[in-house]
């Protein structure tokens, strides 16, 4: 299989050409990490305009494009290695592009779900193939880690900037703006591209197609349940059926991996201390997180009474916190290891979440500030080392699988944000009858940020 290792004697110096490289690749993860941010912002204003008859239905716009993502990942991460990533990343991203001008000018709510789910997609064949291709063009060591820390900075960073583009392109202009914005920086990044190296096909004989239906419909039904499980209720028997299904159907693809010549996901790598050990960070981090910062945006809207603007601003510490620990993590794993990194990530996230369990009713923005930048840091720095945790030791032919294993947490950790929300709400209703619908939402929010907090301080410390 061709290959196009960069390299530099220099350190973790990436070089001119390296950095062109790295910021294609990263610059479409910050692309569809936008996407789902900006487009949360901007639902009010799409329900409106292409007048949607219910809250359920205007939540489509947004589950339509996270469904596809999750469910197609491994069979894209599998398709990468078979075909190209190269080959399959630019046809993502062009994808993509397409479906966002598609958005933009949707005149009715079918057209755009439509035009969403086909950006979900896209975006599943640009996640896994973007990381593989990230791990096979800088060599293992320095220059990789710094690499993953570029890329998991600008992820945390797509959502802050996209919660506060969003709210201003939609309050100066329209929600068609933001996805012409997403067309347009798809564009750039189609030209990019070109400078990606060229891959071949590896020599797997066929696409292990049992596998990529039972995968591809578990992770369909386990995202969906989890997504809808807090509207339908989790006691319900849609949502209870939905769960059971994906869990039958997940165990069917185990099962049907073990006798395939040519696996979707070959047992062996799920079977790896460090695939298994990463993957449970993962989860733990970008769950706990994830709820967290949705209930931050609570916390400001319904606590504090902010606008969605000053929603989207009162995350510039979790942004600035974000860029900095990219530029941290490289340096710390690689003087300590990715163990350490990843004992200091979760400890410092679950401090920093901690510290929002004593916001308060009137005036944390200070507190605020600094506790979802702690989190935010902390977060980081998990998320960077355990990638490179799942990456490492591995096969150039098995990085797209690779790829798709590391990215599942971002989306399976909906369990995380699910559950918080379901602690938050309980406890609220329960302090609903002896103060007033202020103090019991705040008193449900604190609780929910102290649960985050000790799944972060107690997660697993070593593989």
């Amino acid at each position: 299989m061709a290959t196009d290792i960069i390299e530099s004697p220099t350190g973790t110096r990436l070089g001119l050409r390296g950095w062109l490289v790295l910021v294609t690749l990263c610059g479409a993860t910050f692309m569809t990490g936008l996407d789902y941010s900006i487009i949360t912002v901007a639902l009010p204003e799409i329900g409106r305009d292409l007048e949607f008859t219910t809250t359920s239905s205007l939540q489509w716009v947004a589950t339509a494009c996270l469904l596809p993502t999750a469910a197609l990942m491994p069979l894209f991460g599998r398709a990468s290695d078979m075909i190209g990533r190269r080959r399959l990343f630019i046809i993502g991203v062009a994808g993509f592009t397409g479906f966002s001008l598609l958005a933009a000018i949707s005149f009715a709510p079918i057209m755009l779900i439509a035009a969403r789910a086909g950006q979900g997609v896209a975006a599943a064949a640009i996640g896994p193939t973007a990381l593989a291709l990230m791990t096979t063009t800088f060599e293992e060591g320095p220059r990789r880690t710094k690499a993953m820390g570029v890329n998991g900075a600008l992820l945390s960073l797509g959502f802050v900037i996209g919660t506060i583009g969003g709210g201003l392109i939609t309050s100066g202009l329209n929600w068609r703006a933001t996805m012409l914005l997403l067309f347009a920086i798809g564009v750039l990044i189609i030209g990019a591209a070109l400078l990606l190296p060229k891959t071949a096909a590896t020599a797997v004989a066929r696409l292990d197609v049992p596998g990529a239906v039972l995968a591809s419909l578990g992770l369909f039904a386990l995202v969906y349940g989890i997504s809808t499980g807090s509207t339908a209720g989790w006691t319900s028997l849609p949502t209870l059926g939905t769960l059971i299904g994906a869990v039958t159907l997940l165990a069917g693809f185990l099962a049907t991996e073990s006798r395939h010549a040519n696996p979707l996901v070959p047992l062996r790598l799920l079977r790896r201390r460090t695939v298994k050990w990463g993957m449970t960070i993962g989860l733990i981090t970008f769950g706990m997180c994830g709820g967290a910062t949705l209930l931050l945006s609570i916390y400001m809207q319904d606590v504090l009474g902010f606008s969605a603007l000053q929603t989207g601003l009162g995350f510039l510490g979790e942004g600035a916190a974000a860029l900095a620990a990219g530029t941290i993590a490289s340096h710390l794993i690689g003087a300590r290891g990715t163990t350490t990194a990843i004992v200091i990530g979760l400890t410092v996230q679950g401090a920093g979440t901690a510290a929002l369990a004593f916001l308060p009713a009137e005036g944390g923005i200070v507190l605020l500030l600094l506790g979802s930048a702690v989190m935010g840091f902390g977060h980081v720095l998990t998320v960077v080392a355990a990638i490179t945790t799942i990456t490492s030791g591995l096969d150039e032919a098995d990085q797209g699988v690779a790829g798709s294993l590391a990215q599942m947490p971002t989306f399976i950790g909906a369990v995380g944000v699910a559950g918080l929300t379901a602690i938050a709400t309980a406890r609220a209703e329960g302090l609903a009858a002896t103060t007033t619908p202020v103090l019991a939402n705040l008193g449900g929010l604190q609780a929910a940020f102290a649960v985050a907090a000790a799944i972060c301080l107690l997660g697993p410390r070593s593989p």
